[in-house]
């Protein structure tokens, strides 16, 4: 009888109910937007993308409605004030509060995501792009914290003058942890460079981890056909 009852959250997955292909289009979209529009209150429409993407990489992730709806809610209101803070009071200290906002959601969009992914008894599209959209919103976590770190502790974030902003610092995130490192942009602090060193280690571990899962759920359902 044990055997049959269904796990409370992230049980057996039902991979034609998760929709990350639109998940990750969503943040495609974010970071075409943040890459390509200027900083200030237009950073708000890539942000909104980013809350739409993970309102539905948090949709499906609990089998529990009333913790879905809570989580959902949250996110909503939370994001509501931040976009409404952005706009009105558009100053470094509400940018820095604001990206720590946005990366502890990001924390919990990833946790959900890849429970979610692993989950999945059989390997479809959805489960390669949840794999995909976890792995860039482990860079858009890096990013906000830098952004925060940048706008809160009051000194450069980045060596040699560099610029500090929406473009640069998405660009130094993804580029560090997909371990590129062309040079051309350099933590300076030393908050920056500890996470900077995380930010590597976690795209590195997230390649080595979840992708060997993945082969070994392929090869499993091979097998057994």
């Amino acid at each position: 009888m044990g055997d049959n009852v269904a796990p409370q959250n992230l049980g057996a997955a039902r991979p034609a109910s998760d929709r990350y292909d639109l998940v990750f289009a969503l943040l495609v979209a974010s970071f075409l937007l943040t890459a390509s529009l200027p900083g200030g209150r237009a950073r708000v429409l890539p942000f909104v993308l980013y809350v739409a993407a993970l309102t539905l990489a948090l949709r499906g992730a609990f089998r529990d409605r009333r913790v879905s709806h809570r989580l959902l809610w949250t996110l909503l209101v939370g994001s509501a004030v931040a976009v409404i803070l952005l706009i009105v009071v558009p100053n470094g200290t509400v940018h820095g509060v604001v990206s720590l906002w946005v990366a502890a959601i990001l924390v919990l969009s990833i946790v959900a995501v890849v429970r979610r992914v692993l989950a999945h008894r059989v390997v479809t599209m959805q489960t390669i792009f949840g794999a995909l959209s976890a792995y860039l919103l482990i860079g858009f976590l890096y990013a906000a914290l830098f952004s925060a770190v940048s706008e809160l502790h009051h000194t450069a974030l980045f060596a040699h003058g560099q610029p500090a902003n929406s473009k640069t610092i998405q660009y130094f995130s993804f580029i560090t942890m997909t371990t590129v490192g062309y040079g051309d942009f350099t933590a300076a602090s030393e908050p920056a460079r500890t996470l900077a060193v995380f930010d590597a280690l976690s795209g590195q571990i997230f390649l080595v981890t979840l992708v060997a899962r993945l082969v070994s759920i392929f090869g499993t359902t091979r097998s057994e056909r």
